[in-house]
């Protein structure tokens, strides 16, 4: 009896009873958060009598600082509380499938799924090799070296300077005009170009294809004089300035082609017997041939020139012919011809030679179709426009005519021949001092049929 004292016994059981109590609300605070919660405060407060409950709380607060060891500590302690290792037992459980298996597929799955990243960056390089293609990737615009070819060919420029031209007016400048061509010839869309404050002699030339390149431009800005040696010319030519057989020739710009004809009007005063017209028509003004033979250049000439008289410029069998802003003067015949060609473009021409320089027509056409001339001014001794046989889609426009003998169509039949002129328009034409206006001529026949 002096062993167990009752107070000492009841004061260890009100310690214990205080212990347990203190434990029992923060457990049931965090067992409802993890298992229910409509039992935080009403559960713990009406059951904190009962034993069970009491002590699965206990194992809960021992579980509050180290969240593994409560898994481990709970069956050994409580073996009656059969609700409180599900709750824990699944909260493990449900962490662990969640992280682990990341992890866990990481080291397993790598060895797969990074296989196949591989091949498609392998893909890429297997067409060509594997570090070639990147590279090949930036020499794709190796594409755009050909156009840089091409753009060095688009403005490649000959300057007949630079092949031995003197530009002095009275140095024969033939051979470097030649040379230059043949350079231009080789070229796509060349220029030939001939200076402005330069003065060319060059003597019967011809810029001649079919080998040569496409839409080459002669660029004219200086003066191009011809020959007034008889010697030149030889027993006679028909054109002096001949462009065959090209296509896309163009030639532009504002320079001079000056064909001094006023000695050949001098030694041919009866005209071309190819023109009908033989007798002075236009009476003499102040731009004449009288005025003309007083030039220093009749001068030069040593003997009688060719009876033949040239074309100042002529284009044969050609295709997309453009001739823009230049000056054509002083012919001893023709001033512009176009034989056999197709897709002419005359437009912003200046022709110029006395009203009394005979067979001095301004453009001639002959056997050629879609041809159209406009925004030009004519001043000549013969037809400004002569429109011949085999001629088609002629389109005539806002031209300045004058002074000369008009616009004309033919002469056509000649010597019986079959004429075919076709789809010829005319209009907004200024037409001043002419012997005509618009007319067609045809030559007599023996069975009087046109």
């Amino acid at each position: 009896m002096k062993f167990y004292n009752p107070r000492s016994f009841i004061l260890i059981l009100l310690v214990v009873i205080l212990v347990w109590s203190s434990t029992l609300q923060p457990c049931n605070a965090r067992r409802g958060k993890h298992w229910r919660q409509t039992r935080l405060t009403t559960a713990s407060l009406s059951k904190k009598t009962k034993n069970h409950h009491g002590k699965s709380h206990g194992h809960g607060s021992k579980q509050k600082s180290p969240s593994p060891p409560p898994p481990s500590k709970a069956p050994t302690i409580p073996p009656s509380p059969s609700p409180s290792p599900p709750p824990p037992s699944k909260a493990p459980t449900i962490p662990p499938s969640p992280s682990p298996p990341p992890p866990s597929k990481g080291p397993t799955i790598p060895p797969s799924p990074s296989p196949p990243p591989a091949p498609p960056s392998k893909g890429p390089t297997i067409p060509p090799s594997p570090s070639p293609t990147p590279s090949k990737g930036p020499t794709i615009p190796q594409s755009p070296p050909p156009p840089a070819e091409n753009n060095g060919r688009n403005s490649t420029i000959y300057n007949v300077l630079d092949f031995g031209a003197k530009g002095d007016g009275s140095t024969d400048d033939t051979k470097a005009f030649q040379a230059a061509w043949a350079a231009a010839c080789k070229v796509e869309a060349s220029t030939i170009t001939v200076p402005s404050q330069y003065i060319f002699l060059v003597g019967p030339i011809s810029f001649s294809g079919p080998y040569c390149e496409s839409n080459i431009v002669f660029q004219l800005d200086g003066m191009i004089i011809a020959p007034t040696n008889a010697k030149a010319w030889g027993s006679g030519l028909l054109q002096w300035l001949e462009f065959t057989k090209l296509r896309g020739i163009k030639i532009q710009g504002e320079g001079i082609i000056d064909g001094r004809g006023s000695v050949w009007w001098q030694d041919s005063p009866f005209g071309d017997p190819i023109d009908d017209e033989t007798e002075l028509v236009v009476p003499l003004t102040n731009n004449t041939t009288e005025e003309n033979l007083n030039n220093p250049i009749s001068n030069e000439l040593y003997g009688k020139m060719p009876s033949t008289k040239p074309t100042a410029l002529r284009f044969y069998g050609s295709l997309d012919v453009i001739v823009t802003g230049i000056t054509i003067q002083n012919s001893p015949q023709c001033h512009l011809k176009f034989d056999n060609c197709i897709g002419v473009q005359v437009f912003n021409l200046n022709v110029s030679s006395p009203g009394d320089s005979l067979n001095t027509d301004g453009i001639h056409l002959q056997n050629s179709r879609d041809v159209q001339i406009h925004n030009t001014k004519l001043a000549c001794g013969d037809d400004c426009i002569s429109i011949q046989t085999g001629c088609s889609n002629v389109y005539i426009q806002n031209v300045n005519c004058g002074p000369g003998h008009g616009i004309s169509i033919g002469g056509l039949g000649k010597e019986n021949t079959k004429a075919c002129v076709s789809n010829i328009t005319v209009r907004d034409i200024m037409i001043h001092n002419t012997m005509n206006g618009v007319r067609i001529k045809t030559w007599q026949v023996k069975h009087k049929l046109l």
